[in-house]
């Protein structure tokens, strides 16, 4: 069974910075994509960023040069730097490793880490 844990989520003002983690754990080798998606209040989860085992990123277009997704020395860990936070932003934030054609994800999702972007 894989399972992740997400946190690092807190309140935050528009324009301020937040890093999360997760750490993927279960009886799995290391998961070649790996990746966070946000859902917000009576919205769909959505895609964010996503990492390779190679360290190769892609991004949605909401967070492109907002965002940087990294991968931990641990296996199975994954960073979100967010900055220039908005209001728009807030949402609970998930990750997972990535089904690459429907970029969703590939295992049970976790408990997730709480982002509100709130002046």
């Amino acid at each position: 069974q894989v399972q992740f844990v997400e946190s690092g989520g807190d309140l935050v003002q528009p324009g301020g910075s937040l890093r999360l983690s997760c750490a993927g754990s279960g009886s799995i080798g290391t998961m070649n994509s790996m990746g966070w998606w946000r859902q917000a209040p009576g919205k769909q989860r959505e895609f964010v960023a996503r990492v390779t085992i190679g360290g190769d990123t892609f991004y949605a277009d909401s967070a492109k040069g907002r965002f940087t997704i990294s991968r931990g020395t641990a296996k199975n860990t994954i960073y979100l730097q967010m900055n220039s936070l908005k209001l728009e932003d807030t949402a609970v934030y998930y990750c997972n490793s990535v089904h690459v054609p429907t970029l969703t994800g590939r295992f049970a999702w976790g408990q997730g880490t709480q982002v509100t972007v709130s002046s």
